[in-house]
């Protein structure tokens, strides 16, 4: 992920949002086996977001 560029960072970012919404949506209706996803993306999402900071403060 460190690799990607920052406007690659946000695509993965919008990405992932709109991913944890769809599972959100799959979990209240009964369609996904494992529930762990949603965790597994909010993870990812945490990552995303720490890597762009970490570059807005080494930016300064």
């Amino acid at each position: 992920m460190r690799e990607l560029s920052d406007q690659d960072l946000r695509r993965e970012l919008e990405n992932s949002h709109r991913e944890l919404l769809n599972l959100r949506f799959r979990i209240a209706t009964k369609q996904v086996a494992d529930t762990s996803q949603p965790r597994a993306v909010r993870k990812n999402i945490a990552r995303l977001h720490t890597i762009m900071s970490e570059r807005q403060m080494g930016a300064r």
